[in-house]
């Protein structure tokens, strides 16, 4: 050892793992204990040697993540935006008020220091809030040397090892952790905003909380976890009892009884089951046709893992998984066990697992068993089996320090401690074994058979008490024996439906599938029971609440299987391709939002089926009065024409067409048609910043993509105020309302106005009339109508109109694009002129001719909302697409103008 001492800056996740790795390294001597900026994060300090490096040893600690993923400020209110922007809201990191003084602890001692150890959880969560530590520390320091110590285990061996065999900090498990920080937040926020806005005030809906601070979440992974619930739930109900039967045969000797199970196990149909026991009744004599003895092995566990622990935990001692891991926990930090989350089931060949047996022969209960494995004469050693996992970061969980049970520790903290001592024993310990009799006879062609397992050799079940192996001892029986049964019974029952998902159960379907990790499946489940969406019974057995079963009920009429795990699956196999280094982090929050907004889009659109599940459990709340339309996304503003009522989204249930119409019909019949092309349609939360008098929410549209422009998105963001170009061009195109008009229905499209108030959205944009829309302007009808002359081209025989700008003949041709394949249409064959028609659009029922120019997205559209631009210049960079789906660039097609398009042209 020589040179001057560097200073060195050791963090640790918790206080009192901070305390543990300094007295160890310490070992006690010269170790000072002093105050930090936050009272439970202790510094502790002594001198140690790394590599023959003098060190001034800090050792201080954070208390879990030292950061905190959230929106900014604009987007964190719920009313602040539309809950779809959540998707691509900025996020950012930062130190919590209640964190500030571990930071400012960190800052203050890294300043002096030359090296940053860390000493954090070696898992994928930890490792990501290592560098929330590098952060902090690096900002105020940046010639750290950082270093990462990896360790399994607060003891002695394993601390002076991972001190000396310092490590480079793993980037890619951080990544990992940032992915699904921030997918569970984007996903989590929308979707909870959504459904708790949507139906909270819309119903009375009893829970363990206030109903007015009710939240009804949804969380990527909780939700899925809720559908294992709900779907075992749904099988319970689904069942119909079916009657059966079967018969049954014993034999009673001098050596004991025998029972004979039917081969067939049983038969629905009543009347063939009593003709075979009939028949066997007449002819009872049994024959043994079959005598098999076979030698058999009961295995023991494969060494235990997170999962397996709280499975084994619930089982036998009905202990919830969440309250297994803090006991776990609390174990692993005063040194008892190794570190309980793991994904790893199999010991690497470096592991001395003699010296953990060693540790154990002093014990009153298992102490002979441990001498017993020691012992070579016994042959009670086995090296443990490979159950198929490692993580790579942690062994499997097994005792660090032996323990007859310490003062401090809980009547869980014992059957804890018990269960990973006895479950390490049982690994490394030989199978049982046992001799199995089966026997089969017949009875007048009936074949039935009997068991009986004696164990011979208990081996590892000496000290693993938990599981048994018995079986019932038959008596002895040869090939060709005969018999007269001692019963022969036909016996009825019923089929019964499988019993409700256990906390085992759960866990097992949760790691099947993939929904959570080792370390957060416990977590998952305790929001279940927190938010009120499912209960558990003293047997750990769940049950879904109504508010659990309505919510998976309305997104599984939705046809989304959003409560389904396939999803989650994908992403959680994602996030472990980041840890793996085969995904960016990049690439897999672009494929995961983009699909999951997509869903959300989708849910949304279908909101109904929501409310209408809810409303098959809970009662509808008055109290929310008009709210309670508002809540439910119909209110779209209030009625600009007689000032007293909201208008309201609407479905006309005869055609299918959209429309938003005033709340006071018949007095007020002031109703804003939308074009026919929608397909689906929903309020938002989103207010239009443009149009009034406000607010005037936004609407979510889904065209049907065959009916509108090939340059259109078949999703839009819109608002009815008059602002939206976008929505006014497909208006026109599309037209609206009832397939045959109504003359004075009322207002049908809006104005182009951004500024008029509703009070002017009837204004026809042609000749400024109220009495009519654009679409129906008599002005335009007329003109089109005197416009387009059906007839006959003399030198081909082919039909043909008169062009209405150049009067030039106009031959019938039929249009070979993809979406208008062989439909029928008139075009000009001067090349200055590119007039068309549709010749299904010159007679549509209407008597009106409808131009068939096709503006194609600008700029304009590419905004947020999906809003037309409200500048005329823009208009020069517009697209037209004829009829044959070839684009006509630049111009007005009707006078060539490039600053207007052909269906508001003056000249039409």
């Amino acid at each position: 050892m020589g040179g001057r001492a560097i200073n060195v800056l050791n963090v640790a996740e918790k206080p009192s793992v901070a305390k543990s790795v300094a007295n160890i390294l310490s070992r006690s001597h010269g170790l000072r204990v002093r105050d930090g900026r936050s009272r439970y994060n202790k510094i502790f300090e002594f001198n140690y040697a790394i590599r023959g490096q003098l060190c001034h040893m800090i050792v201080t600690s954070v208390t879990g993540h030292l950061m905190e993923l959230e929106f900014e400020e604009r987007y964190r209110k719920w009313h602040s935006c539309d809950p779809a922007d959540l998707y691509h809201a900025p996020v950012h990191k930062f130190v919590p008020e209640d964190k500030k003084d571990i930071k400012r602890t960190l800052e203050e001692e890294a300043r002096s220091c030359q090296w940053l150890v860390l000493w954090l959880d070696c898992d994928r969560e930890g490792e990501n809030i290592a560098f929330e530590v590098v952060e902090v520390c690096t900002a105020v320091n940046r010639h750290l040397s950082i270093k990462r110590a990896r360790f399994s285990a607060l003891i002695d061996r394993e601390i002076h090892d991972a001190i000396q065999n310092l490590v480079e900090p793993n980037n890619l498990f951080a990544d990992a952790v940032d992915a699904r920080q921030e997918i569970d937040l984007r996903i989590g926020a929308s979707f909870t905003r959504f459904q708790t806005m949507l139906m909270k005030d819309a119903f009375i809906i009893e829970s363990a909380s206030d109903d007015r601070n009710l939240v009804l979440s949804y969380g990527p992974c909780q939700f899925p976890t809720l559908g294992f619930v709900v779907e075992r739930f749904w099988e319970i109900q689904a069942h119909e009892p079916e009657e059966f039967w079967s018969i049954n045969c014993s034999h009673k000797s001098d050596e004991g009884i025998a029972n004979f199970s039917w081969m067939r196990g049983h038969l629905f149909d009543y009347t063939c089951a009593v003709v075979i026991y009939e028949m066997c009744i007449q002819e009872p004599t049994a024959t043994v046709t079959k005598v098999r003895q076979q030698e058999k092995l009961k295995y023991p566990p494969p060494p235990l893992n997170t999962i397996e622990l709280e499975k084994r935990a619930s089982r036998y001692f009905r202990m919830s998984s969440e309250h297994t891991m803090k006991v776990a926990e609390e174990l692993y930090q005063a040194g008892f066990i190794s570190y309980p989350r793991t994904e790893t089931d199999c010991f690497s060949s470096r592991t001395d697992l003699h010296a953990i047996v060693q540790e154990q022969q002093g014990h009153p209960e298992w102490g002979s068993y441990a001498q017993r494995l020691l012992d070579p004469g016994t042959g009670l050693w086995r090296n443990p089996s490979n159950g198929g996992h490692d993580d790579k970061a942690h062994p499997p969980i097994h005792p660090t320090k032996f323990s007859t049970g310490e003062s401090r520790w809980s009547q869980d903290h014992r059957k804890l401690y018990e269960l990973v001592v006895r479950h390490f024993l049982a690994c490394v310990s030989q199978p049982a074994v046992g001799a199995e009799t089966i026997v089969e006879i017949d009875i007048f062609g009936e074949l039935f058979s009997a068991s009986g397992r004696v164990i011979l050799v208990k081996n590892y079940l000496d000290v693993y008490h938990y599981e048994s192996w018995g079986g019932s001892v038959i008596p002895t029986y040869t090939v060709g024996q005969q018999f007269i049964p001692t019963s022969l019974t036909l016996d009825s029952g019923v089929t019964r439906p499988p019993p409700l998902l256990s906390e085992a159960d759960l866990l097992t379907c949760m790691d099947k599938e993939g929904i959570g990790t080792d370390a957060t499946m416990h977590d998952h489940i305790k929001k279940l029971l927190d938010r009120f969406y499912a209960t558990k019974d003293a047997n750990t057995r769940f049950t879904p609440t109504n508010l659990g079963e309505a919510l998976v009920l309305g997104y599984d009429d939705m046809g989304y299987k959003l409560w389904k795990p396939y999803l989650r699956a994908v992403m959680e196999r994602d996030m472990k391709a980041v840890s793996d280094g085969t995904k960016s982090k990049v690439e897999v929050l672009a494929t995961s939002l983009q699909q999951m907004k997509a869903c959300f889009l989708d849910a949304r659109l279908n909101k109904v089926k929501l409310l209408e599940a809810m409303a098959i459990f809970f009662e509808r709340s008055n109290r929310s009065g008009g709210d309670e339309l508002h809540a439910a996304g119909e209110i779209v503003r209030r009625c600009g024409l007689c000032q007293e009522s909201d208008m309201v989204l609407k479905q006309n249930r005869q055609d299918g067409n959209f429309m938003v119409g005033c709340l006071g019909y018949p007095q007020c019949r002031n109703v804003v048609w939308l074009p026919r092309s929608v397909s689906e349609a929903a309020v938002t939360t989103t207010t239009c910043n443009f149009c009034t008098p406000g607010p005037v929410y936004l609407i979510q549209f889904k065209f049907r993509q065959l009916e509108i422009p090939p340059n259109y998105n078949v999703n839009h963001i819109g608002c009815i105020g008059g602002c939206d170009n976008i929505l006014i061009q497909l208006t026109e195109i599309c037209g609206t309302g009832p397939r045959i008009p109504a003359r004075g229905r009322g207002p049908a499209a809006p104005p182009r106005n951004t500024h008029q108030s509703n009070t002017r959205q009837g204004v026809c944009m042609y000749c400024q009339e109220t009495s009519h829309s654009s679409n129906d302007c008599p002005s335009q009808v007329m003109g089109s109508r005197n416009s387009q002359r059906h007839g006959i081209n003399l030198h081909s025989g082919e039909s043909s109109i008169s062009c209405c700008i150049c009067g030039t003949p106009c031959i019938l041709r039929t249009a070979n694009t993809s979406n208008n394949r062989g439909r029928k249409f008139y075009s000009c064959q001067l090349q200055e002129c590119n007039f068309f028609v549709w010749e299904d659009s010159l007679n549509n029922g209407t008597g009106r001719t409808r131009s068939n120019s096709i503006p194609a997205s600008s700029t304009s559209r590419s905004s947020g909302r999906g809003r037309g631009s409200r500048n005329g210049p823009q208009a020069a960079t517009r697209t037209f697409v004829s009829a044959t789906g070839d684009p006509i660039s630049g111009r007005c097609f009707v006078c060539g103008d490039p600053s207007h398009f052909a269906n508001v042209c003056p000249s039409r």
